[in-house]
């Protein structure tokens, strides 16, 4: 750990600190794919122009610790394809795996994976390593009942003051956040009566040891049209928390602390969930406001559980997030903290309706039914600010999902449409590159294409994982740090179908 500082602290002292940041990440994204893909037969993934991809690993690929039920990078023993979700990239000294003695390098990149039946799993891909028998370790075997006992993992981060990686289940109730330890073996524990059980997807660190999580629960279904009872019920009503947990210990996160959930004020009333008027949250003026560009709004955290006073029994974030009256968004899957803002802005994206019918009324468009971008600025104190938005999506850029940031000022947005709405609009996904400060327009940086695996399976392709960092594991190199953009690499995962993990690097495609 002490070279990798050292190596940090050598880098910014020797390239001086103006020069450091002329160029950092992988942008600027200078060039945008032309069109999407049609939702017709397998067309190529096709990457804007000075960038190529460089294939990482493929679901067949096999573990080098297999176990009864898992055997490879994106299957099942029994076949099941077990979807690779989220990247986390890191750089790390002496790592140990299942083969003792083995030399497994310095960098390496990890996944959730996003199957259910009990049997979700958490692999570390070693970037040095070249012999396929010990390219790929398996964290979480299953345990001695046949059961990893983790579903639907999707999000992960490195926290570098626990020196830890934690993993979320978007499950609903069922889900959660889980602790991986860096060592080996890894010791895993669940962080239920601390974090909640929750639809969690996005979870990132400040440099405080605070956490920031996203949750992604669906909403109760309302007609698109209030007054035709006979009109698709597939617009959504706001359901999803963005959540911040402060520790009270940020070396142990198992010693409590506070979680709190974010609450949005519009004429002085803050927004809230309405268990008895779907159609009116739905359809609501604030919703309205809320969405409408060049707005802004002031916010605040609220705590919903502290530890000191509701003790550590298991408990559900989304239920009490709504008792204490935080702030409904339509599934927001993902976050990013803005480099070098000192961890006080933030964005994330609220995926909306996916539903072509649903974004094609006016009134649910404008209220974030295609998706969105949100904008957070914190106060020095961090306890409140202002909300604005980003991006309103539209049906050429929709359903946002995994958010990275390929520059200072480039966001990166992938798209998780879903194959209803890939039919509807005869589209597939897209990633794409929106300026933070509104200077240039959205440029295509991926069109995402479809392999023959997924359309004969009869599903769409998804690009997930999209992640660029440096993998510095410091808590001043950490993503949201200007420093964790120099000399960072990008990843992306193509997920379903083959389930094919790439790096993204500069050249001609």
């Amino acid at each position: 750990m002490r070279s990798v500082q050292s190596l940090t602290l050598g880098l910014v002292l020797a390239m001086g600190v103006p020069s450091l940041f002329a160029q950092v990440g992988i942008g600027p994204i200078r060039h945008s794919v032309p069109s999407a893909n049609p939702r017709v037969g397998t067309p190529a993934t096709v990457l804007a122009r000075g960038f190529k991809f460089r294939t990482l690993a493929v679901g067949t690929d096999p573990l080098e610790n297999p176990s009864a039920k898992i055997t490879h990078y994106g299957l099942l023993a029994d076949g099941t394809r077990t979807e690779p979700d989220q990247n986390l990239y890191l750089v790390l000294s002496h790592v140990s795996g299942p083969t003792a003695g083995y030399n497994y390098g310095h960098h390496f990149l990890f996944q959730g994976h996003e199957n259910g039946g009990n049997l979700a799993y958490v692999t570390r891909i070693n970037l040095d390593v070249k012999d396929p028998a010990h390219r790929i370790t398996l964290l979480t075997p299953e345990g001695s009942d046949g059961f990893t006992h983790f579903n639907s993992v999707d999000g992960s981060t490195y926290d570098p003051f626990t020196n830890t990686l934690f993993f979320t289940q978007e499950a609903g109730t069922g889900g959660g956040v889980f602790q991986v330890t860096n060592t080996w073996p890894p010791v895993v524990t669940t962080l239920d009566g601390i974090l909640g059980k929750g639809g969690y997807e996005g979870i990132h660190p400040d440099d405080r040891g605070n956490l920031l999580i996203i949750e992604d629960a669906g909403g109760v279904g309302v007609n698109i049209n209030p007054a035709d009872a006979t009109s698709p019920k597939t617009a959504k009503q706001p359901n999803s928390f963005v959540y911040r947990f402060v520790p009270n210990s940020k070396s142990d996160i198992s010693k409590g602390g506070k979680l709190q959930a974010l609450q949005v004020a519009i004429d002085g009333q803050p927004v809230i969930f309405n268990a008895g008027d779907p159609v009116g949250d739905t359809f609501s003026a604030k919703q309205l406001q809320l969405h409408t560009p060049g707005t802004s709004y002031p916010v605040k955290w609220v705590t919903i559980h502290d530890t000191a006073v509701d003790g550590t029994n298991s408990f559900d974030a989304n239920a009490a997030a709504k008792v204490a009256g935080a702030t409904p968004f339509k599934r927001p899957e993902n976050a990013a903290f803005l480099p070098g803002a000192g961890f006080r802005t933030f964005f994330f994206c609220p995926t909306g309706d996916t539903d072509a019918p649903a974004g094609s009324v006016p009134d649910l468009a404008a209220r974030g039914s295609w998706g969105s971008i949100f904008r957070v600025d914190l106060r020095e104190n961090r306890n409140s600010g202002r909300i604005s938005i980003l991006v309103l999506a539209d049906a050429a850029h929709a359903s946002f999902d995994n958010l990275t940031f390929a520059d200072t000022n480039t966001l990166l947005a992938t798209e998780d449409r879903g194959d209803a709405l890939h039919l509807q609009l005869n589209t597939l996904d897209s990633v794409w590159a929106f300026s933070t400060n509104g200077k240039s327009s959205a440029k295509r940086f991926i069109a995402l294409g479809r392999d023959a695996t997924s359309l004969a399976g009869g599903e769409d392709n998804e690009p997930t994982g999209l992640h660029v960092s440096n993998g510095l594991p410091l808590n001043f190199t950490q993503p949201g740090s200007l420093l964790n953009l120099l000399g960072a690499r990008a990843f992306v995962t193509r997920q379903h179908g083959d389930n094919v993990t790439w790096e993204i690097v500069k050249g001609d495609n």
